[in-house]
């Protein structure tokens, strides 16, 4: 089941750290069969403040998105982001093909 890496960044501080960052994240990512969603672009924001823009990397699976993010390939370039931007990230698991929201409802 797939996973995914999703970043809110705030705000981020344009530079060279930046620019090497995103200049070398897809290469950390190939090995663990990650691609990028969404990546950078404004949302149009239906409900509440959302300041920044968001980042969505697809993995075929959770393992697979905690490997990326403790590689050492992606560990060597991590400050450079966070060091410069302002944000959250989270690996969150998605959901089977047919999966319906009622289905939560066994969960609680």
């Amino acid at each position: 089941m797939s996973a995914y890496a999703i970043a809110h960044l705030r705000h981020v501080e344009w530079g060279p750290d930046i620019v090497t960052y995103i200049q070398e994240i897809t290469d950390t990512l190939d090995a663990h069969g990650g691609r990028f969603l969404v990546h950078g672009d404004n949302p149009v924001v239906m409900e509440g403040p959302f300041p920044g823009h968001l980042v969505v990397i697809e993995f075929p699976s959770m393992d697979q998105a905690r490997a990326w993010y403790q590689s050492d390939a992606y560990q060597a370039i991590l400050p450079l982001r966070t060091q410069n931007a302002d944000g959250a990230t989270v690996l969150v698991q998605g959901v089977a093909p047919g999966y319906r929201a009622s289905e939560l409802l066994a969960k609680h």
